[in-house]
């Protein structure tokens, strides 16, 4: 058997942005996290004026408070504290001659804002019909979405902000990439695909809720298989098939849509209430199988 290497356009999505204000705007719309960092005091010379702004997120920075040591370090920081994934803000100050060794000789401070942290991220596979009418639903509560299929031509042309389309011919190899915390929907047009992908959440412990579309039969299959190679009470407890919310009937792709909508919204919430509560989130897992629509793929 030959193999070659799959292709893959996971890049991150650019900014159309070009000063802080757009930056911030597009950032909300992506619902991405990002830092504002502003100049809110001078003395001496130095680079910019108090009030200048820019954006930075985990991969960009829009605008400038002036460039070079003085920036190169805001950025750096800023992401320091975009990796933490807490909203605050922070004062530091800088003396740029002896810290930085940049020429101007003056002293800045620059005020850290961190925004938007708490934005959960989802990763839906699949571009079949149920995921083309699940993406829109989701799309406007306040979350990230990663879109994969190895069919582009299935995607349409074009998408909400805070949905990245990622194209992948090997798209269970796109789960080593997720970040920590993020819940998978897996809606492909292929049984063995969707075990690779099921298969590869589960043994990612930092992977809460892997949503599998199916019926009660493929459910118990993949459990059966799944249990076969290893998989223990733990693992199979972040496994949630059929998706959906059993409350809501029908098999039509938006009835389906609705249903799954209606339990990551659930969770959502659940979310919110229970940050920093030490009441658990009780979620029937696996072993509690239901009468469901009989969506086994989505083609």
């Amino acid at each position: 058997m030959t193999l070659t290497a799959a292709k893959s356009s996971r890049a991150p999505q650019s900014f159309r942005a070009t000063n802080w204000y757009e930056g911030i705007a597009e950032c909300q719309a992506r619902n991405e996290g990002y830092v504002l960092v502003t100049v809110v005091g001078t003395a001496g010379s130095t680079p910019r004026e108090p009030g200048s702004k820019m954006v930075v997120t985990a991969s960009q920075s829009i605008d400038t408070i002036g460039g070079g040591h003085l920036e190169f370090d805001a950025i750096a920081r800023a992401r320091e504290y975009l990796a933490k994934g807490e909203a605050c803000t922070e004062l530091y100050s800088y003396p740029l001659s002896s810290s930085l060794g940049q020429c101007c000789g003056g002293a800045v401070k620059v005020l850290f804002d961190v925004c938007n942290v708490h934005q959960q991220h989802i990763a839906i596979f699949g571009a079949g019909h149920v995921a083309k009418a699940l993406v829109p639903i989701l799309a406007q509560l306040p979350v990230r979405i990663s879109w994969i299929d190895s069919r582009e031509e299935l995607f349409p042309s074009s998408l909400p902000a805070n949905v990245h389309k990622v194209v992948e011919e090997a798209p269970e190899s796109e789960v080593r990439h997720l970040d920590e915390n993020s819940w998978l929907i897996i809606l492909t047009h292929d049984h063995q695909l969707d075990y690779r992908i099921t298969e590869q959440a589960l043994k990612q412990p930092s992977l809460p809720f892997v949503g599998l579309i199916g019926s009660d039969t493929k459910a118990k299959r993949f459990i059966t298989k799944l249990t076969q190679r290893g998989f223990d009470d733990n693992a199979l407890a972040r496994l949630f098939t059929p998706i959906g919310n059993r409350d809501i009937p029908g098999k039509q792709p938006i009835e389906v849509a609705v249903s799954i909508s209606a339990q990551i919204i659930e969770r959502l919430h659940v979310k919110e209430v229970t940050a920093g509560n030490s009441n658990k989130y009780s979620e029937k897992p696996v072993t509690a199988f239901h009468k469901e629509k009989d969506t086994t793929s989505d083609t």
